[in-house]
């Protein structure tokens, strides 16, 4: 079937005048009526800010200012277009690296210039195809609700779609491997290999590889999918994963610079590769990749003040402190009104007066961060407040140190990687065993808490058991004992009551946070199964 057009509300994003005329052209030549123009990345977010576009055909290349992969990252981010528009990128270029670039964010689809009438059309009415099958999963997908949105993925299924068979299980196991069901992922991904050589369900089985913690058999499998498959950008990413995970910062910084040489305007790659790098302490590769965030971030929602001191502390690292001041005054202005940035402003002032001074900082530029902390602590990176706590120790100030350390650890104690960073940090600049006696006796307070709310369930005091596990959860959103109780509670109290529009939706989304916090599959896939019953029943 033909596609409608003129239903069509079309975005064109093209800084060349004369090419967006003949865009605009064929788009009307095949009937298109509603369509907007934009002749640069910032007037294109502008116009997705001012209305709801079907379709967007965007230039990679835009000129001064931002670029098609800076605008699609901001849409995402922002979602600013609607989960069944389509976003097609176009560039003048073939050559490798920029092909891979524009892959890299994810467009549906991408075309070389020039083009003409039938590749345009054909393009868009099979992004338009797909975006249509697949809404009643993308739907799902878009608000969260994984269960429901593999649900649909096996109503699709059923109906033996060859042409879109194997789109729907790429889909399926990558949301099987998002709720934690290892099982199911790979059983679809083996299926798949036994019919074809698809490279997309080999990197899925490494992954598997991986999430099992199997990181040396990880890294040799990703190795060889590499020299197979050198332009699969996410094999990079996982390789540098998996030796990080062995404790092997080195190698995980060569594999991240695989990965940036292909595809070099990737900010979230040039991020990472500069903090595996700092830590590596491979100076020269961290500055590089941290001016290349600072470069890339000027134009896109990702930009970080992280990059900045990350940056000036790179330089701090060489003794060229008279950059590292300039770093500071640039991120200054440029985040003047970012809580993340002033308090990292107020500890780079710390750290450039070490350099300075021989290691001697006056009182000042830690009261200074002190006070910062105390207005926008709730507001900061749990990254950002382990290094006040830091700072707090070296400074004298220990009830601030055993406050923030405590709230970070309340917060967080479910995830293993942060909560050793902490005792990493403990160890190194505090003392042995501190952290461990500051975890145990949180574990007992949350232990105390699950008690208190669990005795109150037990009495059939649902309310009152609930309301504890509420509070508990606005405290430490993130802890999943806690979680899984108040899930536990409010599923026990549909059973036993009437049907409840409001609380059945209460407890969809207990479940769509508790996935979130990375429980898994085994711990709430039955919660769903009773929930999907309960809807069931009430219809």
């Amino acid at each position: 079937m033909k596609l409608n057009f003129e239903s069509k509300n079309i975005l064109v994003v093209e800084d060349q005048s004369i090419i967006r005329e003949t865009i605009k052209h064929i788009l009307f030549s095949l009937g298109a009526r509603h369509i907007v123009e934009a002749g640069t990345g910032i007037n294109g977010i502008v116009e997705m800010r001012r209305c709801q576009f079907d379709i967007v055909l965007c230039d990679y290349n835009l000129g001064d200012g931002k670029n098609g992969q800076q605008i699609l990252e901001e849409a995402k981010h922002f979602k600013l277009l609607p989960f069944n528009a389509v976003f097609i990128m176009i560039t003048i270029e073939q050559s490798r690296n920029m092909v891979l670039s524009a892959l890299d964010c994810k467009p549906d689809d991408y075309l070389i210039k020039p083009f003409n009438r039938v590749q345009l059309s054909t393009r868009i009415e099979r992004c338009i195809a797909r975006k249509e099958y697949l809404v009643s999963i993308e739907r799902e997908i878009d608000i969260g609700n994984v269960y429901q949105a593999i649900q649909n993925c096996e109503k699709l299924l059923e109906e033996g779609n060859k042409k879109t068979h194997l789109y729907v299980l790429k889909i399926r196991a990558e949301l099987a491997l998002i709720i934690g069901d290892v099982k199911a992922a790979k059983r679809i991904y083996q299926e798949v290999l036994q019919e074809r050589d698809i490279p997309w369900a080999k990197l899925g089985l490494i992954i598997i590889v991986f999430w099992e913690g199997n990181y040396e058999q990880a890294v040799e499998s990703l190795k060889r999918f590499i020299e197979q498959y050198p332009m699969m950008l996410e094999a990079y990413d996982w390789l540098a994963r998996s030796y990080e995970a062995l404790g092997d910062d080195h190698e995980a910084v060569v594999a991240l610079n695989q990965a940036i040489d292909l595809s070099p305007q990737a900010i979230l790659r040039q991020q990472r590769l500069g903090l595996l790098a700092d830590k590596a302490e491979d100076i020269e590769v961290a500055k590089k990749a941290y001016k290349a965030a600072v470069s890339l971030g000027k134009y896109s929602v990702h930009g970080s003040s992280s990059d900045f001191s990350g940056l000036a502390n790179v330089y701090l690292k060489s003794n060229s402190t008279g950059d590292a001041l300039k770093i500071l005054n640039d991120m200054n202005k440029l985040f003047f009104n970012d809580p993340d940035s002033r308090v990292r402003a107020a500890i780079l002032e710390i750290e450039i007066q070490k350099v300075k001074n021989n290691g001697v900082v006056s009182q000042k530029p830690y009261e200074k961060a002190f006070k910062l902390h105390e207005q926008f602590g709730s507001q900061i990176s749990r990254e950002l407040r382990l290094e006040m706590a830091k700072i707090g120790h070296l400074s004298g100030a220990s009830e601030i140190v055993d406050e923030i350390l405590a709230d970070l650890i309340k917060t967080n104690i479910d995830d293993k990687c942060f909560i050793g960073e902490v005792t990493k940090m403990c160890n190194a600049v505090i003392s042995d065993n501190y952290a461990e006696k500051l975890i145990s006796r949180i574990k007992q307070e949350l232990v105390d808490i699950n008690n208190d709310g669990v005795n109150l369930f037990k009495e059939g005091r649902i309310r009152d058991a609930l309301a504890v596990f509420e509070n508990a959860v606005e405290k430490m959103p993130n802890n999943q004992t806690i979680a899984l109780n108040r899930l536990k509670i409010i599923i026990h109290d549909l059973k036993a009551s009437k049907p409840d529009p409001k609380k059945t939706m209460l407890a969809q989304t207990y479940i769509n946070k508790a996935i979130q916090i990375g429980i898994s599959h085994e711990q709430i896939g039955g919660f769903q199964v009773e929930l999907d019953n309960l809807k069931y029943a009430s219809r």
